[in-house]
Order: C-alpha cells, then sequence, then structure tokens
C-alpha cells in the first residue's frame, strides 16, 4: 500500500528523518512512536505529499507519491494534522463539507446529495452531528478535533494519517476514536498512520509500531516486539516497566516517579486484636498479592482485616457485605485489605523474622474443619461455599517483582502443606493427609523499599525465612485450635 523507501527528510542543514525503510500494507493500522523531535510529524508530513525527502522514494499503490495530481492525492489520504487554525467562522457542516472537494470538478459546484450523506455520516461517526450548525470556533480544542477528523472521514481516502489523534481528546473520546479507527481498518480496510505520543494506545490498537529516535528507526513490529522495557527506556531516557495488559494481550507501560517520601518498613506496622478481627495497619501503603475477599490480585494498601465471622455467615454479595461492613467502622473498601475466617482470632499466630535474617512478619489464623486433601478433593461433592479456614498473610521488608510474589505463594503452600502433614490433618472424605482446606486464603506483601529480593523460593534466604515463619505459625495456630476444639 505504502512504502518509504531509504527516505531523508532535511529542515536546513539538519537531517531530521534518516535513511529509513518500511511497508505498510492495506487495512494495517500503524503507529509512529518516540520522542519529541524523534522525525514523527516529519515522516507523517512526507508521506501526506507536504515534505519532499531529500533523498529516497515514497509510493502509494506502486505509484510514486510525487506523480499524483492533488485531487487525485486527497481522495488517496487524508490528513488530521496535530493542529489545525480556521481563520474564518465557517460552521461545522461546511468544514466537513471541504472533505468533498476532491470529488467535485468545478470551484463553484455544490454539494450533491450523495455529498451530503457522506458529510452527515462523517458528523454521526465522529459524534459532531449536534455541532453542525455552530461556528467551528465556538467548540472547544477536542470537539474542534473531533470535527476535522470528520472532514478527513469525508474524504472517503484509502490512507488516514493522523498526528496526535487523541490530542485534546478525554478518555471516552480517545476510545471511542481509536475503536472506530481499529473498526474502520479491520472493515473498510482503511489503511490508518497515526503518531502517537501514549504508549498504551499504541500497545492497544496498532497492528505495529515504528519506533523512532533522533530520526533513525530503532525498531519496527508488533507492540510485543518493540514495546521492550529497556529499549523504551533507553529511547525515552525514564524509568519505566512493561507489564501485561489485564484484558488483552497487550504490553502496558508504566512510567516510575522519584519517590521522595519514606518508605514502609516492619516497624511501622500496628497491630489491633481482638474478638472480631486482626487489623494491621501502616501510615505506607504496601504491594500486595492476595486472594483477599476485598482487595484481591495485585493491589496497594495500607490496612489490612482478618475478620472473624459465624460459620453460618451467608450473604448474597460478600464483597458488598464487607464493603458495608467497612465503612461502618469508618475504613475505605478501597483502600483496605479484607479476609474472613471462622477461626477464632485469639488463637492466631503473629510471628517475626529472627534478627539477622530478612525483615518478615507473618500472621496465621487457622482452623480445620474443612481440610482437604489436594489430590483427593476430586472425590468430594461439590463444593459449597463456606468461610475461609486458614488466612496466611506475610509482610516483607523489601523489594519484590511479580515473579518473586509468586514464588513467594508457592513457598507459604508448601510451609502450610507441611504443618498440616506433621500435625496428622486428615481430610474427612478420603482419610488421607490433607494439605490445605477448601477455603484458604492468602496474602503477600511487600515495602518495595530496600533489600532487593529477586527470588522467594524455598531455597533462598527470604524464601527459608518465609517457610519457617509460616511451618512454625501454622502448627501453632492449629495446636491452638485444637485445644480449644477440646475445650468446648
Amino acid at each position: 500500500m505504502i512504502t518509504c523507501d531509504n527516505i531523508t527528510i532535511q529542515y536546513g542543514q539538519k537531517k531530521v528523518v534518516k535513511n529509513l525503510s518500511f511497508e505498510v500494507s492495506q487495512g494495517e493500522m500503524f503507529g509512529i512512536i518516540g520522542p519529541n523531535g524523534s522525525g514523527k510529524t516529519s515522516l507523517l508530513k512526507a508521506i501526506g505529499g507536504g515534505i519532499l525527502p531529500i533523498e529516497g522514494e515514497i509510493t502509494v499503490n506502486q505509484r510514486l507519491l510525487k506523480t499524483y495530481q492533488s485531487k487525485e492525492m486527497a481522495r488517496k489520504i487524508a490528513v488530521l494534522p496535530q493542529e489545525s487554525e480556521t481563520a474564518f467562522s465557517y460552521s461545522v457542516w461546511d468544514v466537513v463539507a471541504l472533505g468533498r472537494y476532491p470529488y467535485q470538478k468545478g470551484w463553484l459546484q455544490g454539494t450533491s446529495k450523495l455529498d451530503e450523506e457522506i458529510i452527515s455520516q462523517a458528523l454521526y461517526q465522529t459524534d459532531t452531528y449536534q455541532f453542525r450548525e455552530k461556528p467551528l470556533q465556538q467548540l472547544s480544542g477536542g470537539e474542534r478535533q473531533r470535527v476535522l477528523l470528520a472532514r478527513a472521514l469525508a474524504q472517503q481516502p484509502d490512507v488516514l494519517l493522523l498526528d496526535e489523534p487523541t490530542n485534546h481528546l478525554d478518555i471516552s473520546h480517545q476510545m471511542g476514536l481509536l475503536n472506530s479507527l481499529k473498526q474502520w481498518s479491520y472493515e473498510r480496510k482503511l489503511t490508518v498512520i497515526a503518531v502517537l505520543h501514549d504508549l498504551n494506545m499504541a500497545s492497544l490498537y496498532c497492528d505495529r509500531v515504528l519506533l523512532l529516535n533522533e530520526g533513525a528507526a530503532v525498531a519496527l513490529g508488533t507492540p510485543v516486539e518493540v514495546m521492550e522495557e529497556n529499549q523504551l527506556e533507553d529511547v525515552y531516557q525514564t524509568s519505566l516497566q512493561r507489564k501485561e495488559h489485564p484484558a488483552v494481550p497487550s504490553p502496558l507501560i508504566t512510567f516510575i516517579p522519584e519517590r521522595t517520601e519514606d518508605f514502609a518498613s516492619i516497624k511501622d506496622l500496628k497491630i489491633e486484636r481482638s474478638h472480631e478481627w486482626i487489623k494491621i495497619e501502616s501510615s505506607h501503603k504496601w504491594k500486595t498479592l492476595s486472594s483477599a475477599v476485598i482487595g484481591a490480585g495485585f493491589r496497594w494498601h495500607h490496612q489490612f482485616v482478618n475478620r472473624h465471622v459465624d460459620k453460618d455467615y451467608c450473604t448474597d454479595n460478600v464483597e458488598m457485605e464487607y464493603s458495608q461492613y467497612f465503612k461502618n467502622k469508618g475504613l475505605k473498601p478501597n483502600d483496605t485489605l479484607g479476609m474472613m475466617t471462622a477461626a477464632y482470632l485469639e488463637d492466631a499466630s503473629i510471628l517475626m523474622s529472627k534478627p539477622d535474617s530478612p525483615a518478615i512478619l507473618v500472621m496465621i489464623s487457622a482452623g480445620v474443619s474443612n481440610a482437604v486433601d489436594a489430590a483427593s478433593a476430586h472425590k468430594q461433592a461439590d463444593w459449597i461455599p463456606v468461610i475461609g479456614t486458614i488466612n496466611i498473610w506475610v509482610f516483607i521488608e523489601g523489594t519484590l517483582p511479580e515473579s518473586a510474589y509468586v514464588q513467594a505463594v508457592m513457598t507459604v503452600t508448601e510451609a502450610k502443606a507441611k504443618a498440616l502433614h506433621d500435625e496428622q490433618i486428615l481430610d474427612s472424605v478420603s482419610g488421607t493427609i490433607a494439605t490445605g482446606t477448601s477455603t484458604d486464603s492468602v496474602l503477600i506483601a511487600s515495602s518495595q523499599s530496600g533489600v532487593s529480593y529477586p527470588y522467594a523460593g524455598t531455597i533462598t534466604p527470604i524464601g527459608k525465612e518465609i517457610a519457617r515463619l509460616v511451618y512454625e505459625g501454622t502448627i501453632d495456630a492449629i495446636k491452638r485450635n485444637k485445644v480449644r476444639k477440646e475445650s468446648l
């Protein structure tokens, strides 16, 4: 569709694009990314015919770009610039109608019925039809941007060039615009080439991206291939992390600011114990991975509640009931992690690591009435949701990558299973040694400051201490639970 063959673009003595070669296929959504001054806008202008490269050639449909006449070019390529000033107070309808000019044969020819249908369609597609009689200058920046996009769509081009198309748009209209562009590229085979500053928008919507730096191509490929963490850090000269998007298979780029505040520590944790709850609170937030009722997954919290409820507790919406419970207690549900247990919290174990070991605090509440051997669980009847039995919290003063969180969960699970084995806790159905209970829950929390722990498996320094504390704490909590049962 479009081929750039070894093109160089120069302003005065400065080469802003250097020896660049790539192809864009029909129906592709192609992104151009890079820091300010990397040549993105100049490249887009050259593809649109606004700048002539001093070297190399650009072809459209295997024909040299420079051989197209202006109207012929406008029927092939439409451009949405980064900014567009309008000297005259045209109505929105008249501005969009300018997009039909390439199809008119003379200066005085008016719009046809077909032109009017296409103009109306472009206005509807960009959610600007309601502005059609207003002067363009009376609209906000975002509204004007959508009108100019409507004008480009009214050209019915094969190629749409966009320079920062989401500039001035709120989140809703950004997503609406890019969703539409993606749909048009798929259904109509519209080729879209867009300069984008928002790396996550480029990742979500572009089939391929070209990463530029100082006029040269750094990488070209799918967002997964191009948006490598180290490569982006080198180009943008800033700290960032690449994660995976939670809903679609695309990279998610997060930028890391410099931290000036004090960091969380084990000594900062305040513990409140009662029959009703164990609450651990910190003045700083901890990064958490948990299977909690409230605050599950990877989150940041500074309040943690393990709540005792009756074994017959039942509600149609546990999260709603728990959130209301937090509000009644003066806690914020979106900032508090919450677990439940039917075990008596007076029997819970809270242990600290040794002074010469990694700084760790562990809280374990345990009952074994729902004990299950994972290897024999398939023999049991359908699972009925009941209140959590063994809840394990691990607070780590240190910096962990997300992979280490998962390893810490594995270490906790292995240590817990060993404790159940040594205490001869049985699965009531199979009669075999239990590996856990049907409703266990776990929390790994890290201060994300201080010593870096890249791994947390059972043989690592931090893993050894986690395993020891969890094993000893589970044994202690189970023994307390046994004593209580015998006394009843």
